[in-house]
Order: C-alpha cells, then structure tokens, then sequence
C-alpha cells in the first residue's frame, strides 16, 4: 500500500474518531445541563457522585474493544482469518463476563456503593438510582464500546462514528423528554444515559446486512493465552478511563468536605467540561489504531516508520 494512500486512510479515520468522540462526551455535558435546570445543585452532586463508575464501566468496555481489535486487525493484516474471527469471539466472552459482574453490582452492592461515594441523606436517593441504573445498563455500554471498536476495525469508521453521534443525540433528547415533560427526576436522567448506547447498537447493527463485515462469531475453546493478548493490549485505554474516575472520586471526598454538596456540583461542571477537551486526543489516539495495526500485521516497518 502507498504511503500516500495510507495517509489519507490515516486522517480519515482520525477525523471521523475525533467527531464521534466529541459527540459522546458531550452527552454527560447534556446531562449536567438537564440535571441542573431540574433537579437543582443537589442533582448534580448525585450525578457527579455516580459517574466514576461509568468509567470503570467504559473502561472495561474500551479495554476489551480496544484490544480485541488491535489484534482482530493484526490478524487481518497477516491475512488469518480464523484467527481473526476466534478473537472476536473470545472479546465478546470476555466483555460478557465483565458485564455480568457489573449487573450484579447493580443488583446486590450499589447501596453499598453509594456510601462509599459519600452521599449524604440529601442525596442518597438519587446517587442511588442513579449507581443501580447504570450499573444494570453496563452489558450495553460495553458491548457498544467493543463494537464500535470492531466495526472501525473492520473498515468502516464513517459507521463507528455516526453510531456514537446518533447515540449522544439521542441522550440529549432523550434527556429533555424524561426530565421535563414526563418529570421522571434522577431516573428519566440516567435511563437517556443508559438507553445510548441500546440506540447505538441498532445504528451499528447496520454493518452485518453488508458485504463490508467481515468479523464473525465462532465457537472457541477457553484461550488464556489469548486473553491475555487481548487484555494487555486493551489495558492503557483501560488506565486511562480508571484514572479519570478515581481522580473524579478522590477530587469528590476533598470537595465534600471542604465545601459540601454545593462544591461537588460546581466541580461537576467544570470536570464535564474537561472531557470534552480530552476527548480531541482520546479520538486521535483510537482513530490511528486501526491502520497501525494493520499495517503492523502486514509487517510493513517501513510505512510504520513513515508515521
């Protein structure tokens, strides 16, 4: 391939990543203003409470994605296909399982988690709510999350991104109609959340009614090698979402008990507003794996280096 032509594939799927990164951080922004206009200063001390755990859900959702594809695509590159397709089966069972852990969570410790949040009787209700709901919705963030990461993989980014557009736009309406017209406080605001990714599913959905999918599910024995592969390939995305939320929980426990809840809602807004700027390098960042990895597959050292 020339390295002309690896260049615009380079730019392209750079742009479109940064778009749909963009868009998706700009859900929670949504969120923030909705919650705020409704639910007041103490809706928002909920929200910034319980958001930490919606990186580790997106974390362990990019983990698996992130690299499960990277290794999808080097397999495509070294043109084994069977090997390709056993590593998307394996990252779908290895997603499932860490979805499954999360639900239970939801089921059986997110009172739990709420005090460790330090919510106090103000808030407890909603921060409760809010912790359970997005708990039970984590098999469809981190499905959308290793699926978006595939299908980009797998040739189409245009998809990947007007996925996650379609996705965030949906929350923002989404959040509009629950919390206003239908009144459904805290939960109509996490149930937009949580309903996003189910949307983004659908639109993605579109890829396997195409010639262009070329990534199937295969029965597989249990890998260990494998997923080992896939998870340390996957652990720097997983690092970087982790660290956001335990700087968002340290930053919570130091603020409560400076300022109270009134400080926890004004550090929300600012900390949502911060993600939109990381998410410009976070999409750079995931729009360049796709062709590296595949160019790496294809053992071609000097188009890596041209980069």
């Amino acid at each position: 391939m020339k390295a002309e032509t690896l260049f615009g594939e380079f730019f392209r799927y750079v742009l479109l990543n940064i778009c749909g990164m963009i868009g998706l951080s700009c859900y929670i922004l949504a969120d923030t203003f909705f919650i705020s206009n409704s639910l007041g200063a103490n809706g928002l001390t909920a929200l910034n409470l319980a958001i930490p755990i919606y990186s580790f859900i997106h974390g362990c959702g990019m983990m698996t994605g992130m690299g499960g594809a990277t290794k999808y695509s080097i397999y495509r590159g070294q043109k084994e296909y069977k090997n390709a397709d056993q590593t998307f089966s394996n990252t779908i069972c290895i997603m499932s399982i860490l979805a499954v852990i999360f639900v239970l969570t939801g089921i059986f410790f997110s009172e739990k988690l709420t005090i460790l949040s330090g919510a106090d009787r103000d808030v407890f209700p909603m921060t409760k709510t809010y912790l359970q709901v997005i708990l039970l919705f984590a098999p469809a963030f981190m499905a959308n999350d290793t699926l978006i990461c595939f299908v980009r993989n797998d040739g189409n980014p245009k998809l990947s991104m007007i996925a996650m557009l379609t996705g965030s736009l949906s929350n923002i309406i989404l959040d509009y109609i629950f919390l206003f017209p239908l009144h459904m406080g805290i939960f109509g605001a996490v149930a937009a959340t949580g309903l996003a990714p189910v949307i983004s599913l659908i639109v993605l959905s579109r890829h396997w009614f195409t010639k262009q999918n070329q990534f199937h599910f295969v029965r597989i024995a249990p890998s260990f090698r494998l997923t080992g592969t896939i998870v340390s390939l996957g652990i720097p995305s997983f690092i970087t979402e982790m660290a956001s939320g335990i700087v968002m929980i340290v930053f919570n426990a130091i603020i409560l008990n400076l300022q109270g809840n009134i400080g926890v809602a004004a550090y929300g807004v600012v900390a949502n507003l911060s993600l939109v700027v990381v998410s410009i390098y976070t999409g750079i960042a995931q729009g360049t794996q796709p062709v590296l990895s595949r160019v790496y597959g294809k053992v071609l050292s000097e188009t890596v280096h041209f980069f």
